[in-house]
């Protein structure tokens, strides 16, 4: 076979550093737009980014060239240097430990790009720790 095809779309999530709702929405626009630029310059295709004053969902084909980590990695310091560099909140800002990333089966993009999409309004009905509990249990991890 002459050629290489990857499509792997990856759902990420990660949080605020202690959840803290620091996220408001007179910034969210300019972080999320950086997030999408940076996934960008790294060869990851946007689709749509999202979230709460707590957490960010992001949805976005990875480049075969990068590792989730790496991607996941840089995306994270860049944006909490961005944050800061900018006064954007007040306190020092910075992201939780960790991340949760899923393959997306072309097959249901669209469902996930409506879930991200909708985010304040599906939060009305769950906690981020209730939509992340289920997150693990839906892919087989422990909640602990």
């Amino acid at each position: 076979m002459p050629h290489s095809f990857n499509k792997i779309w990856i759902h990420a999530i990660w949080a605020t550093k202690d959840r803290m709702p620091l996220i408001h929405s007179n910034v969210e626009n300019q972080i999320h737009r950086f997030i999408s630029e940076q996934l960008n310059e790294q060869g990851c295709h946007v689709r749509v980014i999202n979230g709460m004053p707590d957490h960010i969902h992001c949805l976005f084909l990875l480049n075969p060239q990068k590792s989730m980590a790496e991607v996941v990695k840089q995306i994270k310091g860049s944006s909490s240097h961005f944050i800061n560099q900018n006064n954007l909140i007040g306190d020092k800002f910075s992201w939780q430990t960790g991340y949760a990333a899923f393959s997306v089966s072309e097959s249901i993009v669209e469902k996930v790009f409506q879930y991200i999409q909708n985010q304040k309004q599906h939060h009305t009905k769950k906690t981020f720790q209730q939509e992340y509990d289920e997150f693990l249990k839906l892919y087989g991890f422990s909640a602990e």
